[in-house]
């Protein structure tokens, strides 16, 4: 179907960054704030890069466009872009701070929390039509969620708070249409780096000297922020920012099978059954794609 190049794109995505903690995990020791700083400075540095040495052409004809764009239409794509911009900084300055001051686990159910406020901020901005089998799914993965917050009620708190800012970034981007995406992203994580660094005089600490964690930040940079995120905007070119978000399952889900298999951690029957209701709803949420594919093979089988 036109759609599975889309769906192929968010699924890998969000399977990668479900193995984020493999790369994470060695480096630990240093401070939260450090690895966002490097980060988000080395992502923009390589994205400028590749920018100006191999997409110029694009560059140009992202400025053509833009200038060709009446002034109201301007105007909104610069707040779109803008927007795109905080609401990254926003997650990623909420995920830091929910992390080190309140529980990880926040930081978990986060992006279990994420999928249903982007379908709910879908239907009622962008006015994306469910089905009522998807709808179905967005209770399912309601009733995991809550199953999974049941012994703290703040955590489910801080967690909406963080899932809020990344389900905006989904719907805004889902709108902003028309531009090279490689050159959307860039200037986002550019203006984020732009603005993170009047912070970073005061908010570092010593300037690491183990190869290990510039190795690790270089690869966290290029493997587990700038390709998920650039496959993250173009499958929203193609498919609902609704399904884009409920796919977006598929990270915690996979970061909860290295939690208990890998880091051998503390896993309750509770967490078994949250996570399976969770699994469920992404392919109830999916399975008119899913069916219709499978429908598609059987007929192109029989001629």
């Amino acid at each position: 179907m036109k759609t599975t190049k889309y769906y192929i794109a968010a699924i890998t995505a969000y399977t990668v960054w479900g193995f984020f903690s493999l790369v994470l995990k060695p480096i630990h020791e240093y401070a939260s704030m450090d690895i966002l700083f490097y980060r988000v400075f080395s992502c923009s540095i390589l994205m400028l890069l590749i920018s100006f040495l191999f997409k110029r052409k694009k560059i140009n004809e992202t400025i053509e466009v833009f200038r060709a764009l009446p002034v109201p239409k301007k105007r909104n794509t610069i707040l779109l872009n803008i927007g795109g911009s905080f609401f990254l900084m926003a997650n990623w300055f909420t995920f830091i701070y929910v992390m080190n001051h309140v529980t990880v686990k926040a930081t978990s159910l986060a992006y279990l929390v994420c999928p249903i406020l982007t379908t709910l901020l879908a239907y009622f901005i962008l006015h994306e039509k469910l089905a009522k089998s998807q709808w179905l799914a967005v209770g399912l993965s309601i009733s995991g969620c809550l199953l999974l917050s049941y012994a703290d009620i703040m955590d489910m708190f801080f967690s909406i708070i963080i899932g809020f800012t990344y389900a905006c970034y989904l719907v805004s981007q889902r709108i902003n249409k028309g531009f090279d995406k490689f050159i959307i992203l860039t200037f986002h994580i550019s203006l984020a780096a732009l603005v993170l660094l009047p912070f970073y005089p005061a908010y570092s600490g010593p300037v690491p000297t183990e190869f290990t964690f510039y190795f690790c930040i270089e690869t966290i940079a290029i493997f587990f922020t700038i390709i998920p995120l650039f496959l993250n905007l173009y499958a929203l070119g193609g498919i609902n920012s609704s399904t884009v978000g409920m796919l977006l399952n598929i990270n915690p889900m996979i970061a909860f099978g290295l939690a208990c298999f890998v880091y051998k951690e503390k896993i309750t029957p509770l967490q078994i059954l949250a996570y399976s209701i969770i699994f469920i709803a992404v392919l109830v949420f999916n399975s008119h794609h899913i069916f219709a594919k499978k429908q598609k093979g059987i007929l192109a089988a029989k001629n």
